[in-house]
């Protein structure tokens, strides 16, 4: 189905961005080299930032790949190059947006709320703001799977009040909560939960510690990077991290207000990824599609959401998988 086929049935789908740890040496590069409006938007990267990431997204090495400054904006070009592909091979009206931490610059692109441009530009400082909060080896971070999430409220504030900073960093359903913090305070927390009967407790590999108060002169140097850029009132709602609810956008002055605060604050605060997935459920998504690399997000709205339609891009048939679920009574999920 193309752009000028007719629409298909009415099915409420919503489109959601992955964010870092989704990279990987070669994303992006077959729109690159199959289609030609992916081409000329990826070609618009290099400018923007002043840099040669399409050389490193397509060709490595992985190491520079994996830093943080470089990865924050080669995965929103991925996901928007992809979210470019996607228009051309649908007619799609998307019932709302969202976005996995980084990823949600990416849906505020998707929502015509921030320029292309703009938002590489966002997003790489936001990854060397990141990156250069905490001193290297200070913070760490771990995925618990198996406890639920008051039991890991309760062990992390139990360990903060004498071993330092820990606290969750992603709710991401399905017993699994990404915590982070001082490294030793992870550390400890991450036995208590196990004490506690989390089934697994994996330290992560990350750069830094994510979405927690140490995150805090990260965040102060946001706050005024955006107040940089233009935001307008999106198309469609984009839901916050924050607040797993969609900014609110009665005009353009107010949204831009509200998204600045919002993604200022989303740099100490956890992901509400779980929370986000069943509010969009509820309000009667049926289709949850992932634009951009990996297969991450597919993963986890599957199991949060197990009734709705669950596709990624990068999945094998994904684009038959997609019309399928618009133009039947889909009711169960697709890889």
């Amino acid at each position: 189905m193309g752009r000028d086929d007719p629409p298909m049935v009415s099915r409420k789908i919503a489109l959601i961005f992955p964010g870092q740890g989704s990279q990987y040496v070669g994303m992006a590069k077959s729109l690159y080299d199959t289609d030609a409006d992916c081409r000329a938007l990826l070609e618009r990267v290099d400018p923007a930032l002043g840099t040669a990431l399409l050389k490193l997204m397509f060709e490595g090495p992985e190491s520079e790949l994996t830093l943080t400054a470089n990865t924050q904006p080669a995965i929103l070009a991925a996901s928007v190059a992809a979210l470019q592909h996607l228009r051309k091979s649908f007619d799609l009206t998307p019932t709302a947006c969202a976005g996995h931490s980084l990823g949600e610059f990416s849906a505020l692109v998707a929502a015509g709320a921030m320029e292309f441009a703009d938002a590489l530009q966002c997003v790489r400082e936001r990854g060397r703001y990141m990156q250069d909060a905490v001193p290297p080896g200070r913070g760490a971070m771990a995925a618990v799977l198996g406890l639920d999430r008051a039991a890991l409220d309760e062990v992390c504030r139990s360990v903060s009040s004498g071993n330092g900073v820990v606290s969750p960093a992603n709710y991401n359903g399905s017993g699994q909560i990404v915590i982070a913090g001082e490294a030793a305070a992870v550390k400890k927390a991450g036995e208590e939960a196990r004490g506690r009967g989390a089934k697994r407790v994996i330290p992560l590999s990350v750069s830094a510690p994510f979405h927690c108060s140490l995150m805090q002169p990260a965040a102060d140097r946001m706050q005024e990077l955006l107040a940089r850029f233009t935001f307008r009132k999106p198309a469609i709602p984009v839901y916050s991290n924050v607040t797993a609810r969609p900014h609110p956008a009665p005009d353009d002055a107010s949204f831009a207000q509200e998204a600045r605060r919002r993604l200022t604050q989303q740099i100490v605060s956890p992901v509400l990824w779980e929370d986000t997935i069943k509010h969009m459920s509820e309000t009667g998504v049926e289709i949850f599609l992932e634009v951009g690399p990996g297969q991450v997000l597919t993963g986890l709205v599957r199991r949060i959401a197990p009734q709705a339609a669950c596709i990624a891009m990068e999945s094998a048939g994904w684009n038959e998988k997609l019309r399928q679920a618009l133009s039947t009574a889909y009711t169960s999920h697709a890889a």
